[in-house]
């Protein structure tokens, strides 16, 4: 391979990188009150980003905690938003997370939401960026109030 082709590849691969980094990075949405989210409105804050469904038992193990993390640290230093995903009725999900005291803004997902953040094939997916809007934790799986807390401290 000569050096025009290698220079050419690493051309390729470095757009291609800061495609996906960027891509991942940028996000906007309404939660149902009709008030927008995106990551640039919420700079200078943690930001955690909830995929879940009514039907997901793991996924209903965290919005307590997220909820409790959310009422403590909403007005310092953190946003929590959760996305509704794979569901029938929004009225009934809305009526769902309100059982569940979810305290924090809901997302009616769908996929021009969910593909703003990358593949979503299995749930709960948290996607955590630090204050500077970089992606800092992608968790497939429960995420604790504890692994949050140790990742932006208390």
């Amino acid at each position: 391979m000569n050096g025009c082709n290698v220079r050419r590849m690493l051309l390729i691969l470095a757009a291609v990188l800061s495609m996906s980094w960027a891509h991942a990075a940028e996000f906007s949405m309404t939660d149902t009150q009709g008030k927008p989210h995106s990551l640039a409105a919420h700079k200078g804050k943690w930001v955690l980003v909830n995929f879940w469904a009514t039907w997901c038992p793991p996924c209903l193990e965290e919005i307590p905690e997220f909820s409790a993390l959310y009422n403590d640290r909403k007005n310092k230093d953190l946003m929590v938003i959760g996305v509704a995903v794979d569901y029938d009725d929004s009225k009934q999900v809305e009526q769902f997370a309100k059982k569940l005291n979810l305290s924090y803004p809901l997302v009616m997902g769908d996929d021009d939401i969910t593909q703003q953040f990358g593949k979503v094939s299995a749930l709960p997916v948290s996607i955590l960026y630090d204050p500077k809007g970089k992606q800092m934790l992608r968790r497939i799986g429960t995420l604790t109030r504890a692994e949050i807390e140790k990742l932006i401290g208390k």
